[in-house]
């Protein structure tokens, strides 16, 4: 393990020379409006008793209040100490790709209790916070399909690509055997046991050049589970028409097809389930009920691992203890007078 210290955001320090350079002009400024006394002879100011040697002092409670600010950029600055370590992680988990539908059939309103898409991203969010020992994956399709983001451990990487996935960033379609050999490509070359595609969409497959059969029985002999879920139902259903006068979203019915035999058949022929889902429930369900499915296996992902200690907390306490210092010397035993 290495230890290295750094500045997080060393730019700060350029506020040096300013805030130097305005103290100096606050201490030249308060020495200017000091009284002035004439006085023949200073006997007049003796007092039995006072301290001696405090005037020789009267520098401090200045000095103080530099530090203070001096101390406080730093503190802008993000002091700080990493340590560093490589090491492999052994966990027991699945590689699982997402391919998800982002066609603009995905707007239809009625999987409560929002549009199809907002409630299976939703839906897909949790389901990635709650499987921290498995390599996630995703891809994307409409007319096309892509590949979103590789397996991975990195879930936060991940949930963030997630909530940025919109309908109307591919052209518009249904690429079903397109979406799935994408995700066959990411699980070729893993060595997990359990390797599973789920595969996400509400409609039927009516663009891409690889037919969903045919993309199924590659899943069968690359022994790549595949599980379907279809989101919303068929037939007629609310769909966004635009905003009306007053800025409010219109909906009118509107027929959406779905091939619900298509995704019972693909996912038979490459030995996982098909499930339909409704609701927000619906598809939470189908999701557990495939991992309940599912075998573990140990996968192995080198990396580095980094702890960050913040330096700046004490540093701060000790501006504010300086300041503190300097209100009180000025008040008392260093108090200016009159």
């Amino acid at each position: 393990m290495t230890s290295t210290f750094l500045f997080q955001n060393p730019f700060a320090f350029l506020l040096l020379p300013f805030a130097w350079t305005f103290l100096a002009f606050v201490f030249k400024k308060e020495r200017r409006r000091s009284p002035v006394f004439r006085l023949t002879n200073f006997a007049a100011l003796k007092v039995p008793g006072a301290p001696r040697g405090a005037a020789s002092w009267g520098w401090l409670p200045k000095f103080l209040r530099f530090l203070a600010v001096t101390l406080v950029i730093v503190c802008l600055a993000r002091p700080q100490i990493i340590d560093q370590e490589k090491r492999d992680v052994m966990v027991e988990g699945i590689d699982i790709v997402l391919a998800l539908d982002i066609s603009t059939s995905m707007l239809a309103a009625d999987f409560k209790p929002r549009d199809r898409i907002t409630v299976a991203k939703q839906v897909l969010t949790k389901f990635i916070e709650g499987r921290p020992n498995d390599r996630l994956g995703l891809v994307v399709f409409a007319g096309e399909a892509y590949t979103q983001a590789p397996l991975t451990f990195d879930h936060n990487v991940l949930k963030e690509i997630m909530g940025t996935i919109k309908t109307g960033l591919i052209e518009d379609g249904t690429a079903i055997g397109n979406a799935l050999a994408t995700a066959l490509n990411r699980l070729r070359d893993s060595d997990a046991k359990s390797r599973v595609v789920i595969l996400i969409t509400d409609g039927d497959n009516n663009s891409g050049n690889i037919s969903p059969m045919e993309a199924a029985a590659i899943a069968k002999d690359l022994g790549v589970r595949v599980y379907t879920i279809v989101v919303g139902k068929g037939g007629k259903v609310p769909y966004p028409a635009g905003p009306d006068f007053f800025g409010k979203m219109v909906y009118r019915d509107v027929e959406l097809p779905v091939n619900t035999e298509l995704l019972k058949a693909i996912a038979q022929e490459a030995g996982g389930s098909f499930y339909q889902a409704l609701d927000r429930k619906g598809l939470e369900k189908g999701l557990h009920d495939i991992l309940d499915q599912l075998e573990k296996t140990e996968i192995q992902e080198g990396g580095s691992y980094q702890n960050r200690t913040e330096l700046f907390p004490p540093l701060m306490r000790l501006a504010l203890l300086f300041i503190a210092l300097e209100l009180l010397l000025s008040l008392t035993r260093l108090r200016r007078f009159p």
